[in-house]
C-alpha cells in the first residue's frame, strides 16, 4: 500500500490548485481522479478562453446557506494574488465588462499552468482511477482502495465538483463520501443555466432564436442587467444565467426590454406626435423583435386614440414583462449546481470536517455557488490555497 501526506480526489480547479500549495510546503501528494483527462471543464469554460478570475471579488458574490463561510479564505488569497501567478507565467490575458478576467490564448495555458505548478512541486496526478472503497482508520488517516491499487493518506481532501456538466464524467460522488461521514449535504440543482418554456412560448421564442439585447431581469429580489439571448428552447445569455442562481420553478421572472427608457413617457410623447410605436420599438430593439412582439401584444387602436391608462397598462407589459419558465435546461447545460457539502459542518478556516477529522472539502462541491463572471474560480482558488496550509 502506498502511503502519502494528502490524497486529493478531483483533478480540476480546486483539485490541482491544491496539490500544488501542499506540495510546496513539503507534503507528499496523490490527486486522483476517473476521468481521462485532468480539468476537463476548465478547458471549456468562458467559450474556451476562461474566465479565470475576477478584479473584484466581494463575499456577496457568493450563493451559500452559510454567507460568512466564504469570507475568510477569499480575504486570505484575494483574485490579485491569483493574477500574479497567471502572470508569472507569462500568461496574455485581457479584461473584459464587470471586471472578468480571459486568458488571450485559450484555457489551456491555465491547465499547463496548474500542472505546470503540481510538477514543481512534486504533487503527482493519476488520471483513469476508479475509488472502490474509502475508509478512515483510527491513528492511521484514510485507506483507499481504487483500480490502480490502495492508497494510505493522513489527509483526504475532496475536490470532486458538483453535478455540471455530466459529460465531462461530472458526479455526486464528493456529496456521497460527505454522506458516508456523517455530513449534511445540500439539495443540488442546475445553476447558472438557460431558462426553457414549453408549448406556445417555446415556438415564440424558437422563431426569435439567436436574437441579442440588453435587459433587466428581475427574479426573488434580485436584478440582474447584461445581455439576454434567445434560443430555441426559451432564453439565455449572461443575465438569465445569473437569474437562473436565484429563480426556482413556479416563480415569475419579470424582464425590463427597455432598461435605459421611461417607457410611459416616450409612449405619451409618441402619441402626442402620432407617431408609429413599430416604427419606435424597432429602433430599440430590432425589427425582428418588434414584429413578434406586435404580434404578441397588439394595441388595437392607433396611440392617438389611447387612454392614458391603457398607456400605463401596455408601458408595464415592456418594462415588467412577465414570464413563468418551465424549467432550467438542466445540468447539461448548467456551468454549475448550487446546493452541496453544508458549510456549517466545515471549518472556514481550514475547510476540515467536524465531523471527520483529517478530512476536507474544497471547490464546487461545497454549499457555495459564485456569480457568473469568474467568481467560481476564484472560489477553487482561495478555498484550495486556504485548505493547502492545513493539511
Amino acid at each position: 500500500m502506498q502511503q502519502y501526506d494528502v490524497v486529493i480526489i478531483g483533478a480540476g480547479a480546486a483539485g490541482l490548485m491544491c496539490a500544488a500549495q501542499a506540495g510546496y510546503r513539503g507534503r507528499q501528494v496523490l490527486v486522483l481522479d476517473h476521468a481521462p483527462k485532468a480539468a476537463a471543464k476548465i478547458r471549456i469554460s468562458g467559450g474556451g478562453k476562461c474566465n479565470f478570475t475576477n478584479l473584484n471579488v466581494k463575499p456577496e458574490h457568493y450563493i451559500t446557506q452559510n454567507p460568512h463561510f466564504v469570507k475568510s479564505a477569499l480575504a486570505r488569497y484575494p483574485s490579485s494574488q491569483f493574477i500574479e501567478l497567471v502572470e508569472r507565467h507569462a500568461i496574455d490575458y485581457e479584461e473584459r465588462s464587470h471586471g472578468q478576467l480571459f486568458t488571450m490564448q485559450g484555457a489551456g495555458q491555465i491547465i499547463q499552468m496548474l500542472r505546470q505548478e503540481c510538477d514543481w512541486a512534486e504533487a503527482k496526478i493519476q488520471l483513469n482511477t476508479h475509488i472502490h472503497k474509502l475508509e478512515a482508520q483510527a491513528d492511521v488517516g484514510f485507506i483507499i482502495q481504487t483500480s490502480e491499487g490502495d492508497y494510505m493518506a493522513q489527509s483526504l481532501v475532496v475536490a470532486s465538483g458538483g453535478l455540471a456538466y455530466p459529460k465531462l464524467k461530472a458526479s455526486d460522488f464528493g456529496h456521497r463520501i460527505a454522506q458516508k461521514f456523517g455530513l449534511n449535504v445540500m439539495p443540488s440543482r442546475p445553476g447558472l443555466v438557460p431558462l426553457v418554456f414549453k408549448s406556445s412560448w417555446k415556438d415564440w421564442f424558437s422563431e426569435l432564436s439567436g436574437l441579442s439585447m440588453e435587459v433587466e431581469i428581475r427574479s426573488a429580489g434580485h436584478i440582474f442587467r447584461e445581455a439576454m439571448l434567445v434560443t430555441h428552447h426559451g432564453i439565455s445569455g449572461p443575465v438569465v444565467l445569473q437569474t437562473s442562481n436565484y429563480w426556482q420553478p413556479g416563480q415569475p421572472i419579470e424582464i425590463n426590454l427597455l432598461p435605459d427608457k421611461d417607457v410611459l413617457a416616450e409612449l405619451k410623447q409618441l402619441k402626442s406626435q402620432s407617431q408609429s410605436l413599430n416604427k419606435w420599438l424597432s429602433q430599440l430593439t430590432t425589427k425582428r423583435f418588434s414584429q413578434a412582439w406586435l404580434a404578441k401584444y397588439p394595441l388595437d387602436k392607433p396611440l392617438a386614440e389611447c387612454t392614458d391608462k391603457e398607456l400605463e397598462d401596455y408601458a408595464l407589459s415592456l418594462s415588467q414583462w412577465r414570464l413563468y419558465p418551465e424549467d432550467t435546461a438542466g445540468y447539461d447545460k448548467a456551468e454549475v449546481s448550487l446546493g452541496g457539502v453544508d458549510t456549517n459542518e466545515v471549518s472556514s478556516k481550514t475547510f476540515e470536517s467536524y465531523k471527520q477529522p483529517g478530512l476536507y472539502f474544497i471547490g464546487e462541491v461545497l454549499d457555495v455557488t459564485g456569480h457568473l463572471g469568474g467568481y467560481n474560480f476564484q472560489w477553487a482558488w482561495a478555498s484550495a490555497v486556504a485548505c493547502a496550509q492545513a493539511v
